[in-house]
Order: structure tokens, then C-alpha cells, then sequence
């Protein structure tokens, strides 16, 4: 009983298919194959080294070369999500009990790829610095809070603001650990993931019904992932070029201890939405465009 009761929680319903998501192949990003591939268009070979030594505020890339190369990188995870949507979708009625669950995981798998990627480049430090299939509490909750803002919270927002105010501050290589599993931040991470854990439900029936019927569902079911997947990866992209970590000119130092920082404030929630139709989202995403993707 109790076990049941969890999984219909939707915070832990969340956290479940994050944790699993994270353990598919090819999910988790190498930070530094990433930078170094991201930025070989764009910067000099010292710059690159200096990315991934440091970050690439510490650097001095330029936001506007940051933008390009996160462009890139929505087009590509957009495009490859879309197109596995759509194969997902051609068995039909029939097969939507195998289908559903497993375009739900690639879903998440590919927003999971998205926001690591967006993270390296706007200076966050590295994601899945061990070889654990685990993620530990500080990574499960900045990976949340990410999440909302993709989804569009407001009290996501302003949480991930905070995080990257006080890395801004102490300059540091880690996530603050006891900032995202105790005191403020914590209780907000659990009320994001129990958003999601909602907003998850709702968009696996709506991609349920565009699967119904063969072939037209798997055109279907791609336009869906696209509509939401790209301003999705936009909205966090905004964001994350917005904070004071990404501004160039900030350095990290190896070891400094992030954790003692108090957040102070309440953290206001707003109006929160999801865009789950085509046409349905922001209007600073309405003027994104599928490119052709590049290799990232």
C-alpha cells in the first residue's frame, strides 16, 4: 500500500522518471567532448582550454558566441526528439502501452541532454562528475529546478536564480550541496518536482491520443514533441544567459565551500504553464525555428 501510494505521488512520480531518464544510454553529457566540440566553430583553442579548465565566463567568450553555440544545440536535441516522437508514434492504438513509456523517457532523456548541455555553457559546473547510474541529491535537485523553468514556474525561476547567485559569489567548481537537500531551496524542489510529477501526466495522455492512429499519429505525436520541446529548451536557455554566473570574466577556484551561504527572501510563485499544443507557448518562443540541425 504504501509503495502504491508513492508512485501516485507526484513528486515521487517525477523524481522516478528523472532517475530513470538518467540512466538511459547516452543521456548524460561529457562536459568536457562537449565544450570542446560546442565551441570549435566559434573560439580559439586557448579559449576552448580555458572553458573547460575554468568555465567560459572565466574564459571571456562572449554571450552573443554563448547563444550560437546553445542554438545549435536546442536544433539538434529538438530535431532528434521530434523524430523519435514520430517513430514512436507509427504502431498505433495497439501498441501504446509499450510506445507511451518509452516516449516519455526519450522525452525526458532528451530535455535531460538539453539542459546539461545549456548548463556547460553558461558556466554551471559539471553535471555527473562521478561514474555513479545514481544522481545524488544536489545534481536530482538543480536538475529539477532546471526542469521548471522548462516548464515554466516561476518559483523554479527564481530558486535557480538563487543557486547561481551564490556560486556567483564563491566562485566555486560545485553545486551548492546543502543549499539544494536542506534549508530554503530544498522545500521548493520538492513542490517543483510535484508540479512536474502533475504536468507529466498530463502531457503522457495528450501524446496518448496522438498515437491513436497509425501514421497520422506519428506526424502528430513529432509536431507535439517540437511544439514543446524547443520553447521549452529556449525558456531555460533565456534564463540561464540571464544570470550573473554566465557573464564573462567570472573564475572558479578549485575548492571553496559554497554551502554555508544563506538564501534569504520567499520565493514568490507565479503563474505557471505548460505548453502542451502547438501554438501554445510564450511569445519570446514564438519566433524559434527548427533549423537544420548541426552536430553537437
Amino acid at each position: 500500500m504504501a509503495t502504491s501510494k508513492e508512485i501516485e505521488n507526484p513528486e515521487s512520480r517525477f523524481s522516478a522518471v528523472l532517475a530513470s531518464a538518467a540512466r538511459l544510454p547516452g543521456v548524460r553529457i561529457h562536459r568536457e567532448e562537449y565544450l570542446r566540440k560546442a565551441l570549435a566553430r566559434y573560439c580559439s583553442e586557448n579559449e576552448i582550454r580555458r572553458a573547460i579548465d575554468e568555465t567560459p565566463a572565466a574564459a571571456g567568450i562572449p554571450l552573443d558566441v554563448l547563444d550560437k553555440a546553445a542554438n545549435d544545440s536546442i536544433n539538434y536535441e529538438a530535431a532528434k526528439a521530434s523524430a523519435l516522437s514520430a517513430a514512436a508514434g507509427i504502431p498505433g492504438f495497439i501498441a501504446l502501452p509499450a510506445t507511451v513509456p518509452a516516449d516519455t523517457a526519450q522525452y525526458f532523456g532528451h530535455m535531460l541532454r538539453i539542459a546539461q548541455k545549456l548548463a556547460y555553457l553558461y558556466s554551471w559546473p559539471d553535471l555527473f562528475s562521478d561514474d555513479s547510474d545514481d544522481l545524488d541529491d544536489a545534481t536530482k535537485g538543480v536538475l529539477t529546478l532546471f526542469f521548471g523553468v522548462m516548464f515554466g514556474t516561476q518559483s523554479a525561476n527564481a530558486a535557480v536564480g538563487k543557486v547561481a547567485g551564490m556560486m556567483s559569489k564563491q566562485v566555486a567548481k560545485k553545486l551548492p550541496q546543502k543549499a539544494l537537500t536542506q534549508g530554503v531551496i530544498y522545500p521548493i524542489v520538492k513542490k517543483v518536482a510535484a508540479y512536474l510529477g502533475v504536468q507529466m501526466t498530463k502531457q503522457t495522455f495528450a501524446k496518448s491520443v496522438s498515437k491513436a492512429i497509425p501514421v497520422v499519429g506519428a506526424v502528430v505525436s513529432g509536431g507535439l514533441t517540437l511544439a514543446t520541446y524547443l520553447p521549452m529548451a529556449k525558456r531555460l536557455k533565456k534564463h540561464l544567459a540571464g544570470l550573473e554566473l554566465t557573464k564573462p570574466g567570472h573564475r572558479v577556484a578549485e575548492e571553496e565551500d559554497v554551502d554555508g551561504e544563506v538564501v534569504d527572501g520567499e520565493v514568490v510563485e507565479g503563474h505557471e504553464s505548460f505548453p502542451t499544443i502547438p501554438g501554445q507557448h510564450d511569445a519570446d518562443d514564438t519566433a524559434a525555428k527548427l533549423e537544420k540541425p548541426h552536430s553537437s
